[in-house]
């Protein structure tokens, strides 16, 4: 097997027995040198939705403990609570199939959208950590599930993150969910 070695060009030529040849798409020949599979951005996606979630979880199971009380905050721990539901939910559906020519940007701004989310809500603990933020400094309730939220958050951000490199950065063609 060679491949075409002209600038550009995806062909890989193939010699049968009997001396004929056959040209597959490079793009869809495996091998080690290849680099990632065309499905790994899913992978990337529902694992970054996976942590979406468990960090709304968090952020309900906390808001029924101490954190109902505190204005602004338990309301935004709801709210984090509903959108990280909205967002993983949308990144594990199969946009790709009823979306249609939408798809792609649909899939962008659901992850981008959990980035946000994700990002923005580990910033807020950082700063109510040391800080007053809407009038509230974080006391330490619960280190455990601080923990958690901390870590299932950054998982969101470098998965979805690498989902969305991973799926847009090349003009391979990618697997469909």
């Amino acid at each position: 097997m060679h491949a075409d070695s002209r600038p550009g060009s995806i062909a890989v030529h193939t010699r049968l027995p009997g001396g004929s040849h056959t040209v597959h798409d490079a793009r869809r020949v495996a091998g080690p040198h290849r680099g990632l599979p065309s499905w790994a951005w899913l992978v990337a996606r529902g694992l970054g939705a996976g942590a979406l979630l468990v960090a709304g979880a968090v952020h309900l199971q906390q808001y029924f403990g101490p954190y109902s009380a505190i204005p602004t905050i338990g309301t935004l721990f709801l709210v984090h609570f509903g959108a990280a539901t909205a967002i993983g939910l949308a990144l594990l559906a199969p946009l790709e199939h009823v979306a249609g020519r939408w798809a792609g940007a649909l899939v962008a701004l659901a992850s981008a959208a959990g980035i946000a989310l994700a990002g923005g809500s580990f910033v807020m603990l950082v700063v109510s950590e040391r800080g007053p933020l809407f009038g509230f400094q974080e006391p330490g309730y619960d280190p455990s599930a601080i923990a958690l939220t901390r870590a299932s958050e950054i998982a969101a951000v470098i998965l979805l993150g690498s989902s969305l490199a991973a799926r847009f950065a090349t003009a391979t063609r990618k697997a469909r969910w």
